[in-house]
């Protein structure tokens, strides 16, 4: 038996694992820029939005329901904080101007 043929088991038979949500910071910064700008209806309906379309792309690549509401839930944790970052950097900065 060939070494691929001794693998080709094991590869159809592996679960997709897409690199975590939370992690894609250029994506986490981006959705923390565009909720900084939109309030109310216009950044619920943004971020609703965002949200399900993290989770169709991550059922899409093979993830369960359960490993993608985990995902996406990690997701929003990390553009609450890169929020809470950004306002704390603004804050900071506008207090060494004062002084």
């Amino acid at each position: 038996m060939s070494a691929a043929s001794a693998n080709a088991g094991l590869t159809s038979s592996a679960a997709t694992v897409p690199f975590p949500v939370a992690r894609r910071t250029g994506v986490v910064r981006r959705c923390a820029a565009e909720l900084e700008t939109l309030h109310g209806e216009p950044a619920l309906h943004y971020w609703r939005a965002e949200c399900r379309r993290l989770a169709e792309e991550l059922l899409a690549l093979g993830c369960d329901e359960v490993e993608m509401r985990l995902q996406v839930l990690d997701f929003q944790d990390e553009v609450q904080a890169e929020l809470r970052r950004r306002h704390l950097a603004n804050a900071s900065r506008e207090g060494a101007g004062r002084a």
